[in-house]
């Protein structure tokens, strides 16, 4: 599957998603280790589901696969959800889906591309996204990018009998272009 530039960082590049990746995208939301971070966890997802969600991500124009610049394969998916026009509000969701690329600032790079997009281009005011608490990894990315802790809703994920908090996060615009745009 040919992959296009739309967006080019250090380590990744964001591309427009494509249904030739289904197969990539339904090993990832059906492998426990990488949907364990996701809304998908306590689904299982058929391939006439996941076909369904991404030709309409794919109409949207709001999620990109992220791939990586040394050698164009693809590592994960993101994009804006939620967005609403007119209060210039969206959330954001990231999934790095191959194993070996995790913890290594592929999502970091990513996430920064997409902020881009969406303070730059799209115009928004405020971009928030949910964590659940035991992804520090994910948490600690995004707070490189900038994103800051705005709220708790305490032990509303229970994944057998742990009980986790569920982390909102956001940055507004003129947070974003005083860190990025000095």
């Amino acid at each position: 599957m040919a992959h296009y530039k739309r967006m080019i960082g250090e380590k990744v590049y964001l591309s427009p998603i494509s249904m030739d990746d289904i197969n990539i995208f339904m090993s990832w939301v059906n492998d426990p280790e990488i949907a364990h971070t996701t809304s998908f966890y306590t689904s299982v997802i058929s391939l006439i589901q996941e076909k369904e969600m991404i030709e309409e991500l794919a109409k949207n124009g709001n999620t990109f696969s992220i791939v990586t610049n040394e050698n164009d394969k693809l590592i994960g998916n993101c994009g804006f959800h939620r967005t609403n026009e007119i209060n210039r509000t969206a959330e954001v969701g990231i999934v790095i889906g191959e194993k070996d690329h995790l913890g290594k600032g592929y999502g970091t790079d990513a996430l920064r591309l997409l902020l881009k997009f969406g303070f730059e281009n799209r115009n928004y005011n405020n971009i928030s996204l949910h964590v659940y608490s035991f992804n520090e990894r994910a948490i600690a990315s995004y707070e490189k990018v900038g994103l800051k802790k705005q709220g708790i809703y305490r032990e509303a994920l229970i994944r057998g009998n742990n009980k986790y908090d569920i982390l909102y996060m956001d940055i507004l615009a003129s947070e974003y272009f005083e860190n990025y745009m000095k």
